[in-house]
């Protein structure tokens, strides 16, 4: 079985996160939600309270098949100041593991080093964050690019989420998932 960390970070978008969460649980992928803090009761960006899974400890040199970062503006900002989840990333990276964000989390990556050369989208008005570090901005929903996916914003959630669990769990998993969201 395929197995996810999603990061929450104070002020994370309540959608993205949520719905990324439940997709990849609905499709059997071992989805924990892992603190950016040692906190596990996290406020979003629309004071809504999260009790994540473990903190950001619990998991220190352990690697998921995926790594994923909702975005929100807060949330991102939070992201972007912890240079831990800064090596985590590279961690990642270098084992050859998935890295996922969606909005505004995407910069992190860029800001990272990560997306030199790759192709991503962001929320909108942050594609120049993505270009100053060397990605490949698109503007499509969801981008897939190597080991490296990203999304627009709260939105697109649902597409992105899919994609993920295509990533993961294959085709068929998301086409099933999907449709029985979707009542097909």
């Amino acid at each position: 079985m395929s197995t996810t960390h999603v990061y929450v970070a104070p002020g994370f978008e309540e959608v993205e996160l949520i719905t990324i969460v439940d997709v990849l649980r609905r499709a059997g992928i071992d989805t924990t939600m892992v603190s950016l803090t040692e906190t596990l009761d996290v406020t979003g960006a629309h004071n809504i309270l999260v009790h994540a899974d473990v903190p950001f400890s619990a998991v220190d040199g352990q690697l998921a098949d995926m790594i994923v970062l909702p975005g929100g503006g807060p949330g991102t900002q939070a992201l972007a100041a912890s240079t831990a989840l800064h090596a985590r990333l590279h961690a990642y990276r270098e084992a050859g593991k998935r890295i996922a964000a969606v909005c505004a989390a995407p910069t992190v990556l860029a800001r990272t080093g990560l997306l030199e050369g790759v192709a991503a989208t962001c929320f909108p008005g942050c594609e120049p964050v993505l270009a100053e570090h060397g990605a490949v901005v698109q503007t499509y929903q969801v981008v897939t690019d190597g080991h490296i996916t990203t999304s627009r914003a709260a939105g697109t959630s649902g597409l992105f989420a899919l994609e993920l669990v295509k990533l993961l769990a294959g085709e068929a998993k998301a086409t099933e998932v999907g449709r029985a969201m979707l009542y097909l």
